[in-house]
């Protein structure tokens, strides 16, 4: 049965889609054959497939997307380092430090800034303080390590035009605050960085528009 089961699975093989095997403790996986899905084969076929013959392993579909390098002067480079010790409280991988920050300052791309956002090497003091800001907001460290995940660019926006700004329309114009507020901005943490309200004239800055909230 089992040679059965193998036989029909490898018949579905082509080079379209890469699957590769990895193990825990192994830091790179080498690509070992390719299968195509597109003969009618079902997924949870070839999964219970390979499933029942390697036990001990996984496979895993790995994208050929890359990933941005950060690149920064020797001066630049220890600013930034300095910086992201303003997010050891949040338990982030080194990798998610350098993304959040990188989606916040200009060096990763992110639709929300469209193409506005210019790269820039930022200062401990200054996401300590939106980080500060936040905190007052009722949000524990556990609040914002979901809503940096969510919404990186919000240590990016402007305190004083944008974040308490924001915050003074949603108390005054919609008695949203205390616990309310914190509910939001979990929810939809993204109104932080409104800075545009087109009154439905569309000005083709969507991502940070009020007609969103």
């Amino acid at each position: 049965m089992l040679g059965k089961s193998l036989s029909s699975a490898l018949m579905t093989l082509d080079s379209r889609t890469s699957f590769f095997l990895s193990s825990p403790d192994l830091a790179t996986a080498a690509p070992i054959m390719n299968v195509n899905l597109s003969n009618g084969v079902p997924t949870h076929v070839l999964q219970g497939t390979w499933a029942s013959i390697l036990p001990s392993r996984k496979w895993e579909l790995h994208s050929t997307v890359q990933t941005e390098n950060l690149t920064f002067s020797d001066e630049n480079k220890k600013k930034w380092e300095v910086c992201k010790q303003a997010l050891s409280a949040f338990k982030f991988s080194v990798e998610e430090e350098d993304k959040i920050l990188g989606k916040a300052f200009g060096h990763i791309h992110s639709p929300y800034w469209g193409e506005e956002r210019k790269k820039v090497v930022p200062t401990y003091e200054l996401v300590n303080e939106i980080l500060d800001y936040l905190r007052s907001l009722s949000l524990s460290d556990d609040d914002l390590a979901k809503l940096l995940k969510k919404f990186p660019e919000v240590l990016g926006c402007s305190l004083k035009h944008e974040l308490r700004t924001n915050v003074q329309v949603l108390e005054k114009e919609w008695g949203i605050k205390g616990k309310s507020l914190r509910n939001l901005l979990l929810r939809n943490p993204k109104v932080l960085g409104y800075n545009v309200d087109c009154k439905g004239d569309c000005m083709a800055q969507c991502t940070r528009c009020w007609v969103r909230f």
